[in-house]
């Protein structure tokens, strides 16, 4: 069975709304079911799937999102925002951005896009259509910046990357940082320009703003400052070498647990099993999509569809600069249409050799892969941060869509940043 064959009947599974992981298994399972001498036997995909996640590295990703879910019960997200209101609500635009911070820092929690938009934007965009902004606007604020929580570290995408490609994720989430600031600056930039042009209710805001002065510096630094320790916390032990990558996502879940339990009290023992129901609820379908997209890999590489496709890509396109933004284009296009997990694992040993042989640091394409997929999030028709904050306010996907095509635009403006410009990824390293 050739390997078009095995990519047409995948995507036809996926068109009939048969679920990725079983997707993934069935495309994988065919060449050797059609072809009795092709290696990958039934066996031998079923061995993949089981040592695809036999990785300790992998162990932090239910750590992570075990995290985020805690942190999210525990009202964290407001807490960030009340601090970062507090010194930027009086300014032109100063609560949306406010908000985009809020995202930047709770993305540096949880590792996740999705996660990072119905925890803040649970709470922000109320805030922000009281005080009189659209609440479009608002709703599609929150769905762009929480594409940050995937770029800034630590990040599960990075983690998928990292084992997809052998790369270190500390490197990787060490490199997400100055890329994570950029993106958010520039969302910060059209923030201020959307109301700048809108206008805003200046006495509303002044009014919201002023409670929280009257609270004082120390008052408001108080209630946050455990909030704010906890990036600092699980980046620190991870760059003093202190904790791996999945250690430190360990000592998250129980600093998170710790000061939700017992500083700020806003969870309480009994709500600690359903806390790990959703953990698992969570975690569960990215674990077989994992299993699957190993398999999926492997048999691949055994078609030598890798090598295929480089020798084809690296024929037809020769000058450096087409060949990236054609990466570019055909990863956005990706992101539109599958999940940031299986589209890491699949198409990572496919594009990593051939950005290799034009002199690419495997780093630097795991920035660029993870920002282009995180497009994917706020770009119908998966867009899964529009379907979150979709839920949250009952707009519908398409509304939001509209709105957040601006802040694309600028999100895109980074990434050609970030692919032509390496040290913005590389200058931490």
């Amino acid at each position: 069975m050739s390997a078009v064959v095995v990519f047409i009947l995948f995507v036809i599974c996926l068109m009939i709304a048969i679920p990725v992981s079983i997707s993934l298994g069935i495309a994988s399972v065919l060449p050797g079911a059609f072809d009795p001498s092709f290696t990958a036997s039934a066996t031998y995909v079923i061995r993949s799937m089981f040592g695809g996640l036999d990785s300790f590295p992998l162990l932090a990703v239910p750590m992570f999102v075990l995290s985020g879910i805690i942190m999210a019960r525990g009202g964290i997200s407001k807490k960030l925002f009340d601090v970062f209101a507090y010194f930027m609500g009086n300014r032109t635009a100063g609560m949306p951005c406010a908000v985009i911070v809020t995202c930047l820092f709770y993305g540096a929690i949880s590792g996740s896009g999705p996660a990072t938009v119905a925890a803040v934007g649970s709470m922000t965009i109320p805030i922000l259509a009281d005080l009189g902004y659209d609440r479009k606007f608002a709703t599609a604020v929150v769905a762009v910046a929480g594409g940050l929580g995937v770029i800034i570290p630590p990040s599960i995408p990075f983690i998928m990357y990292g084992m997809a490609s052998g790369a270190s994720v500390s490197d990787l989430f060490l490199a997400g940082i100055i890329p994570g600031l950029l993106i958010g600056g520039l969302l910060m930039i059209y923030a201020v320009y959307y109301c700048k042009k809108n206008g805003e209710d200046k006495e509303r805001i002044r009014e919201v703003v002023g409670e929280l002065h009257k609270k004082g510096f120390l008052a408001v630094l108080k209630e946050s400052f455990l909030a704010l320790l906890s990036p600092v916390i699980i980046l620190g032990c991870i760059y003093t070498g202190v904790a791996s990558p999945t250690e430190a996502a360990v000592i998250s879940v129980f600093y998170a647990l710790i000061i939700s339990l017992f500083a700020y009290r806003t969870i309480h023992l009994k709500d600690i099993w359903a806390i790990l129901v959703e953990s698992i609820r969570t975690y569960a379908p990215i674990m077989f999509i994992l299993a699957a997209s190993v398999a999926f890999s492997r048999v691949l590489t055994l078609m030598q569809v890798p090598q295929a496709i480089s020798a084809w890509i690296l024929g037809n396109f020769t000058n450096k600069i087409i060949l990236l933004l054609v990466i570019n284009l055909f990863l956005l296009l990706v992101g539109m249409v599958m999940d940031t997990t299986p589209a890491i694992l699949i198409l990572t040993p496919i594009l990593l050799p051939i950005v290799t042989q034009i002199g690419m640091n495997p780093i630097h394409f795991g920035i660029m892969m993870v920002v282009n997929l995180a497009v994917g999030f706020v770009t119908p028709p998966i867009g899964v941060n529009l379907f979150v904050a979709s839920s949250l306010t009952d707009i519908p996907v398409m509304d939001l869509a509209k709105h957040a095509m601006p802040m694309i635009l600028y999100f895109l403006l980074a990434l050609l940043l970030i692919t032509f410009v390496p040290q913005v990824s590389l200058a931490l390293l």
